[in-house]
């Protein structure tokens, strides 16, 4: 049964984990601090892999449980942030680096994005993912009508951010 488990997880996990590259884009600013973060995250979504029920889409739940954690670590203003060895857990998982290169044209955006609190940079993250509002609520955790005014902000103060 565990073994099964564990194929269904590593089969999930690598049709999606762009989505944790991305996360981990959006709240690091250097490799190092980008391959801590996804193996932390990649370790807390194996933890709870049990858990999930599939009452939501697996990529829905990949996306809270990605957030939640780069939000938890990052949140506390210290630079370096404890993780747990990829070396304690039985199974392996097979990384494709992430290849930036398409993305270097907006260095200015991410810029913006890291000067944004998380809760914002978690709602423009799903919104540049082309989430819907209803997914976007249900990742977070909040209201519809709420995380409409939260994008409404977060925009505002991008364009801000980015005008001259």
């Amino acid at each position: 049964m565990h073994k099964d488990l564990e194929a269904k997880f590593l089969m999930d996990f690598e049709k999606n984990q762009n989505i944790v590259h991305k996360v981990c884009r959006i709240f690091t600013s250097d490799r190092d601090a980008h391959n801590d973060l996804f193996q932390e995250v990649t370790i807390q979504l194996w933890k709870n892999y049990s858990k999930f029920r599939g009452d939501s889409k697996f990529s829905t739940w990949m996306y809270r449980v990605a957030l939640n954690t780069a939000i938890s670590l990052y949140r506390k203003t210290t630079r370096r942030i404890q993780t747990t060895p990829i070396s304690d857990f039985s199974y392996k998982i097979q990384s494709i680096d992430y290849d930036d290169s398409e993305e270097i044209h907006l260095k200015a955006l991410y810029a913006a994005i890291h000067q944004l609190s998380d809760i914002e940079k978690a709602i423009i993250f799903l919104y540049l993912e082309d989430r819907p509002y209803k997914e976007i609520s249900e990742t977070l955790g909040i209201s519809n009508v709420n995380a409409r005014v939260k994008m409404n902000r977060a925009k505002e103060k991008l364009k801000t951010l980015l005008t001259p």
